[in-house]
């Protein structure tokens, strides 16, 4: 996932010195790459900094907007690329502590600001002279002999005005003033309450008994996660951002599980304080009156408009392609594990709490593959440098240092410098893996400092997952899942650190939902790559590389399991465009009787496949920029596997592979259309085909 934080368009101007240094937004750090300095950064700093960058920030384009000089793209577009520089430092900084690191005063100050910056854009997108400005440009482009890219940037710039309501009658534009400040205003209280919700959830567990199956370090991580919120003689199960929970694999008690379980699905509908299900409600509403106001019949088509896929039809044209077959897959696996539940003894009917339990059984048994007996294999220092990092020194030739002399803003947190072949320095990298009750649950990426040439900066990229800590003087052991997850993350990385652009707008991973997800999937397939899984997957004890036929078990059972891990996603993304594509007379929702009805109504099997993501924890449509976008995944999981189709017929992993798909993708930012940009590496437009091969699902029958 990558978390699009409080985007500014930007100019300088100079400030009195005591203005300066007073804050320490109001100036570039000092230190390498003007990486933020959390030494001397504090949570009182945030207010005055997002007040001062506003008040910059206005003052930078009122001198745009009253320029008497005629429009040029300097005087205009490219001013505005170079304006609003504290507030972009003070919001790239403080929107990743509040999602990774966050605390009471951090949230207090996220909802003060939240309106404030609503109110503080639209004030530039309906600033009529501004947009006047702009629109002569755009009239004249043929004339204005500009670059490729000066000439995408007129284009992505004009069409934001118009999609922010810049052509409204001022009567509307004061609506739509209105509908955004309250719109940013409930996705700030769903992400507070979700958090304090998640946290709340946990499940606290008297007897160590009812974990058996978790193993010695699981029940002791659960030890010190009770200890930790001051439960001595107690066990706490924190809860995933996901609807199933990494446990539920290995309890055997099922009491237990079903209690994990509803404590996930239950987490944020209890009636109290951190119930989201009216924030929501309200929140569905109103985006469906903004996407009217601005001419559209639902929110979808208003936020799918400037994406890839162009329509909420061909978004969910695409989905139902997968249709019957997986519902097939997801039968043919539901009876599998109802078989295996009979033959372990159970007289139950299979629920969703069983289904991670028994499918690691039957994956056992089908491929003899046990996830714990992969984890001594997977030791997380060891993944990230010799398997994430030599992917890409492989693919890319870039080398990497650690730095531990530039501040972090946790003690978890590693920094590693990043270089080409040649010696020349990208930019940084930090990582923050472990998961805290104060940061938000599952895992992205983003930018302390975004890549321009415009304006001299080298990109300050960050990684942050959720994996679950071991025990003081215990191995740092992860999931085959949670390698998967890092490959991912890294992917988006590299699309940030590879960011070749002049202007900041297009830079890097500025680009549509459903195209930027597709450097961070293609990533994934490097992870079982033979010659970079071999060079991390060694014993942390003996040093031993895994076993050939332990890598050839995780190969064969790449199908396995895909009628669930798909369908929960499918279900997802359908769930979420069937909030969004509700119309602005539609009454408001209520949540549960919506969910229930857009669930039965997919044709998939649902009762024992939920949702990954359930609406009233939907993190990424609700609060993380993804409304009607989470099709996204699975649509890039469609560019990601025809490029490694491309790959595959191409030799691999290779240098020349790896530059050619750097040149033509990772180092384009938004500087083409998203449709010839990938059909430029991949030689045609996408197909489906190769992912369906991937999943297994083109070998399922249909007919019953």
């Amino acid at each position: 996932m990558i978390v699009r934080l409080l985007a500014t368009t930007a100019i300088v101007i100079a400030l009195p010195a005591t203005a300066q240094t007073a804050n320490p937004f109001a100036k570039p750090s000092n230190l390498p790459y003007q990486a933020p300095d959390f030494r001397v950064i504090k949570d009182a700093d945030y207010v005055p900094a997002f007040e001062q960058g506003m008040k910059e920030h206005l003052a930078e384009i009122q001198a745009i907007a009253n320029n008497p000089a005629a429009p040029t793209f300097d005087n205009t577009i490219a001013a505005m690329e170079k304006s609003g520089r504290m507030l972009d430092r003070t919001s790239q900084v403080f929107g990743a502590l509040a999602q990774a690191n966050t605390n009471d005063t951090l949230q207090a100050v996220e909802t003060k600001m939240t309106p404030k910056l609503s109110e503080h854009f639209d004030a530039i997108s309906l600033n009529p002279k501004l947009f006047a400005r702009v629109k002569a440009l755009q009239d004249k482009r043929a004339t204005l002999k500009l670059t490729p890219e000066q000439a995408q940037l007129l284009t992505v710039t004009y069409q934001g005005f118009i999609r922010a309501g810049a052509q409204l009658s001022a009567a509307d534009q004061t609506k739509l003033r209105a509908l955004n400040t309250e719109i940013s205003t409930l996705q700030t209280a769903f992400q507070q309450k979700l958090l304090a919700g998640t946290k709340a959830g946990a499940l606290v567990v008297d007897d160590a008994k009812k974990l058996d199956g978790l193993g010695a370090d699981g029940i002791a991580a659960a030890a010190k996660a009770a200890e930790d919120r001051g439960l001595k003689g107690k066990y706490v199960l924190p809860l995933q951002n996901t609807t199933q929970q990494p446990a539920l694999a290995s309890l055997t008690d099922r009491a237990t599980r079903e209690a994990l379980f509803n404590k996930s699905w239950t987490r944020t509908e209890q009636g109290d304080a951190n119930d989201t299900r009216a924030t929501i409600a309200q929140l569905a509403q109103l985006r469906a009156q903004k996407a009217k106001l601005l001419g559209f019949p639902s929110y979808a088509d208003y936020s799918l408009q400037d994406q890839m896929a162009k329509t909420p039809a061909a978004a969910l044209g695409f989905l139902k392609q997968f249709g019957p077959a997986l519902s097939a897959k997801q039968r043919a696996e539901a009876a599998e594990l109802q078989a295996q539940i009979k033959a372990t003894g159970g007289l139950f009917e299979l629920k969703p709490w069983d289904w991670d339990f028994y499918s690691e059984q039957v994956r056992k048994a089908k491929y003899d593959l046990d996830g714990d007996a992969l984890k001594p294999y997977f030791e997380i220092n060891k993944v990230l440098t010799d398997g994430v990092f030599y992917a890409a020194n492989q693919l890319y030739g870039i080398t990497f240092k650690e730095r531990k002399d530039l501040p972090v803003y946790h003690p978890d947190v590693r920094v590693f410098e990043v270089s080409e072949a040649n010696g020349t320095t990208i930019g940084l990298l930090y990582f923050d893996y472990w998961k805290r009750d104060n940061k938000s649950g599952g895992a992205w990426m983003s930018n302390f400092v975004g890549q321009s040439k415009l304006l001299g900066t080298k990109p300050v990229i960050y990684n942050v997952a959720n994996f679950t800590k071991p025990a003081a003087g215990s191995p740092a052991l992860i999931s085959f899942d949670d390698v998967t997850t890092m490959f991912h993350e890294f992917g988006h990385a590299l699309h940030g650190l590879f960011a070749d652009q002049v202007y900041p707008s297009l830079s890097g991973t500025n680009t549509a939902r459903d195209f930027v997800e597709f450097p961070s999937q293609f990533n994934e397939h490097w992870a079982l790559d033979p010659k970079v899984l071999s060079h991390y997957a060694v014993n942390y004890k003996t040093g031993a590389p895994m076993p050939r036929d332990l890598v050839d078990k995780i190969k064969r059972s790449q199908t396995f399991n895909q009628g669930y891990s798909t369908g929960e996603a499918q279900e997802a993304a359908q769930l979420d465009m069937a909030w969004h594509a509700l119309p602005a007379d539609a009454p408001k929702q209520d949540v549960d009787a919506f969910e229930a009805k857009t669930l039965a109504s997919m044709g998939l099997e649902t009762a024992y496949v939920p949702p990954r993501y359930r609406t009233s924890y939907f993190s990424h449509i609700w609060g993380g920029g993804y409304a009607a976008g989470y099709y996204a995944y699975a649509w890039t999981q469609m560019l990601d596997h025809d490029a490694y189709a491309w790959f595959v017929a191409n030799g691999g992993l290779t240098r020349a592979n790896g530059q050619r798909f750097r040149d033509l993708i990772l180092s384009r930012g938004h500087t083409l259309d998203y449709g010839p940009m990938f059909k430029a590496f991949y030689g045609k437009d996408p197909d489906v085909g190769p992912m369906l091969d991937y999943l297994g699902l083109n070998a399922v029958p249909t007919a019953k």
